[in-house]
């Protein structure tokens, strides 16, 4: 069963909710990358035990910002959520995707605030700080793909539909696990590249092999490693999910993944040899979260209830040749 789209309005302001949540993730790296983190000290949400601080640092202004513009895109995600509730009927999958978006916004301010309070910032090294690094990245994805499904639902497309998918269900389940494991070791990789600088290449190679390093540098070379692996994966995955369903939606999910992945590939590449500087990085990230929204469209074009299936396709054809 399909659903009416839903209003020019709505769907303009579903995509503007997005981009200004992926405007904000940005600054949050960009926060963890320049050592900000610390910039409002161990106090939340207030700054310093202020609301407003009074002559705050460079840091205290990066830091100040993030949770400034983070309350902003909180009260969007409401106003999403409500938005979608009123102006659609029950049973419109819209309204189950907004309303898991505004819970995901949720969680990612209370593992914000978990992170600063447990002072895993600026120059906290330790593997508690790591494995939150991994729970904020996992929930940060899950945000941007729930709000990547408002939009979906918007434009009119059909429910999503798990029973009886055959091989279409691993599919969906092994990417997104995959790109969840990818995001993870990313945002380990990226932690040690913020604490553990290194001057030149060759000395940041020869850090990733010392049995003397810091485990967060040790680790940081399964980052590549994964992301090649995950790529041609994602690519085999595109097409073969395009042959069990091959729908139009399905086909463009699998090029647009095919394309991001080799740009995010050569960003990725780029950004080691130049020793992660801090724009690279947030382009780096910006790519990752790409990658991901179109990750989270294939699945949902091929989970959709009306998606063609390849062996109804193949007995239409049968029964109904093309005149010669």
């Amino acid at each position: 069963m399909n659903h009416a789209a839903s209003s020019r309005r709505f769907q303009v302001f579903s995509v503007g909710v997005l981009v200004f949540t992926l405007g904000v993730i940005l600054w949050g790296a960009f926060v963890r990358a320049t050592g900000s983190g610390a910039g409002c000290g161990d106090h939340w949400p207030v700054c310093n035990g202020e609301v407003v601080p009074r002559e705050p640092s460079i840091q205290t202004m990066i830091e100040y910002t993030h949770r400034v513009t983070s309350g902003l895109v909180m009260l969007l995600a409401l106003g999403l959520c409500v938005w979608a509730l009123r102006a659609h009927a029950k049973g419109h999958p819209v309204r189950k995707a907004a309303s898991w978006a505004l819970f995901f916004m949720l969680t990612e301010a209370l593992v914000g605030a978990g992170i600063v309070l447990l002072k895993y910032v600026a120059d906290n090294a330790s593997m508690g700080r790591a494995v939150w690094m991994g729970v904020h990245l996992v929930n940060t994805f899950l945000l941007v793909g729930a709000q990547t499904m408002v939009v979906w639902f918007s434009r009119g497309h059909a429910p999503l539909t798990f029973r009886g998918q055959g091989w279409v269900g691993a599919l969906v389940g092994v990417s997104l696990a995959g790109m969840l494991l990818l995001g993870v070791s990313g945002a380990i990789a990226a932690l040690g590249d913020t604490l553990f600088p290194s001057e030149t290449l060759m000395e940041g190679l020869r850090q990733d092999v010392s049995d003397t390093a810091h485990v967060l540098v040790r680790k940081r070379v399964l980052h590549p490693v994964l992301a090649i692996c995950m790529g041609a994966l994602l690519v085999f995955i595109g097409r073969w999910m395009a042959k069990l369903r091959p729908s139009a939606d399905v086909k463009r999910a699998a090029t647009v993944i095919t394309g991001l992945y080799i740009a995010q590939l050569a960003v990725g590449a780029v950004n080691v040899v130049l020793l992660a500087p801090v724009w690279l990085q947030l382009v780096h990230l910006l790519m990752a979260d790409f990658v991901w929204m179109a990750v989270v469209s294939l699945c949902a074009a091929g989970l959709s209830s009306d998606a063609p299936r390849a062996e109804a396709v193949e007995a239409t054809a049968a029964t109904h040749p093309s005149p010669v």
